[in-house]
Formats: C-alpha cells, structure tokens, sequence
C-alpha cells in the first residue's frame, strides 16, 4: 500500500517575537515551510530607522522567501501565496485573515492563542488572565473560521499562573509551550490523527485590546485587584498613576499591613527614602518599581536617592 511520505507545504505567517520559536520549531524540526507572511518594515524609536519584524529575520536566517503585504485582499498577493500551493497555513500572532487567505489551504488553518479558548478571546489574553487573578492559562490550536478565536479546538495544554509572575514572565513560558503546541499540530495534522472540538457558544471572560486609558491604577479598588492589574500589565505597556501632576510607570507593587490614619483611596505617603505608599480601598499598597516619564525604571528606595515627592 502507497503512503503519502509527501511533506505537507506550510505557510507561516507571524509577526512579533512570539512568534519566532513556533516558526523555528518546525524548521528544526525539518517542516517543508514554503514561505512565510509578515508585517511591513517600519520607522521604530527616536531616529525613525526601519526595523523589520522578528519573524522576518528568522526566516532571512533560514533562506525562507518572506512576503510583506499591506493588504491581505490584494490580487498580486493572493496570486503569490497561490502560487506556493500551500496544504496549510499557520498563524501567529499575525491579524486578521480574511476569509480568501484562510479558506485558500486544502488542509485549512489553524492559530495559535494564547488562553485556553473559549476564555479570553482577543487581542491581550496573557494580560487580562492575569489581571483578573486567573490561577491557570493555557495555549490552544485551533482552526480559523469566520468569528475571531471561535474556531473548532485542536489542542490545548495548560499552564499554571504563579503568584510572583507578571505578564512577562508568563509570555515567556506560552510562548516556548505553544511553539510545542505547534509542532505538535502539525504532526497531527500531517499524520492524519486529530479530532477538533467545537468550541461551545455563549459568554466567555474577554482580552479586548489594551489601550493607554484601560492602564490608568484606580486605588479606590482592593489591594490584590490593583497588584494583580499592576503585574498583568508589567512590563508593558505598564500601568501608571499621577504623583504631584507627573504621570509614573508602575511596574510592580506588593500589599503591606499598616495602620489606616483616615486616608483616602489614591492617597499616598513617602519618608522620600525608602517607601512611597498608596491607600487603598482595603488597606495599603507599597509602590516597588516605578519610572517617571523620559527616564529609566527604577526599584523606589534608588529613584528616591535622587528625587523627592
């Protein structure tokens, strides 16, 4: 009997480091990549010098043709990725497909997210999971249909959420599990043994995108909801707060025991030395790292060596 020893082609489209280790798995892992699909090069930081995605200089290392569209609906584009008669397509923290591009595969595509679906679809799912005290995340596999992160289920593996991480602590450890995730995909799908989950319908906890507002430290909420959204948001985009009219960088706070004196939420106390404290709803929260705007980041006892409050 004939087996099918024909490699299945693969294109891999990603485009921030998170991506990188899932794309050089594969490819450690002798994976027939055809091509890979980026975002553009752009200006970056003060002097504007073009920088190119971390996807695109992994795959530059690994002599693997890269396209960079601007529009996903583009003909020329989509007469290029026909051309490479890919079997599957691989996604990555990359954007929005429209449905020409993910439907175009006979084997389909599938995505990687960082959450175990159906919980926190969306754009920040390591943020939010951490913001809302989750215990444990995960990474899922799953095949892209219309809705986005509502696709039927491959696989998923867990990871648990320790106290001390912060968001980028934990990005780490999902980015090397779901790289694995990926490989293991593609194994599966390659060999033909897989069976998909639907996901189920109805309500779910959502990672919407994170803006610059959404970072804004409300010191009338709990002590652990505030140290819980402070290290989901560390160390970026960060959460901050307003000191004397200047907006601070917070990147990490712990929860003391100390006497409440009649202070109010978003109060604060410092001996401009060792400690600068906030009141909260519950008690009070010591403020450990921080940075103020155009400078460095600093643990607090070293910013206050040189300034005061």
């Amino acid at each position: 009997m004939m087996h099918n020893t024909q490699p299945v082609k693969i294109i891999f489209m990603g485009t921030p480091e998170f991506a990188v280790p899932s794309l050089e798995i594969l490819l450690h892992h002798n994976m027939h990549v055809v091509a890979v699909i980026t975002a553009p090069d752009k200006p970056q930081g003060r002097g504007q010098k073009i920088v190119c995605p971390p996807v695109k200089e992994s795959a530059v290392r690994f002599n693997i043709p890269v396209l960079q569209p601007t529009n996903l609906k583009a003909p020329d584009f989509l007469d290029q990725l026909k051309r490479y008669e890919a079997d599957l397509q691989i996604v990555v923290a990359f954007r929005m497909l429209p449905e020409v591009v993910w439907n175009m595969p006979p084997l389909g595509t599938f995505n990687l997210h960082a959450s175990l679906l159906p919980l926190y679809r969306g754009a920040a799912p390591i943020n939010w999971a951490i913001i809302n005290g989750e215990k444990e995340t995960g990474v899922t596999t799953f095949f892209l249909k219309h809705d986005i992160d509502t696709g039927s289920i491959i696989f998923q593996e867990k990871e648990p959420i320790h106290d001390d991480d912060d968001a980028g602590t934990l990005y780490e450890r999902l980015m090397a599990r779901g790289s694995r995730l990926v490989l293991r995909t593609v194994q599966a799908i390659q060999g033909g043994k897989y069976e998909t989950v639907p996901q189920p319908e109805g309500a779910t906890k959502h990672a919407p995108k994170i803006f610059k507002e959404t970072c804004a430290i409300k010191w009338d909420q709990g002590g652990e909801d505030i140290r819980n959204f402070v290290r989901g948001l560390s160390p970026y985009p960060a959460a901050w707060t307003m000191i004397g009219g200047k907006t601070f960088k917070v990147f990490k706070v712990s929860i003391i025991p100390k006497e409440n004196n009649g202070q109010k939420p978003g109060e604060w106390l410092t001996d401009n030395k060792k400690y600068l404290y906030f009141k909260t709803r519950d008690g009070w929260i010591s403020v450990d790292e921080l940075q103020p705007e155009g400078k460095k980041r600093l643990p607090v006892a070293e910013f206050l060596r040189g300034n005061t409050f």
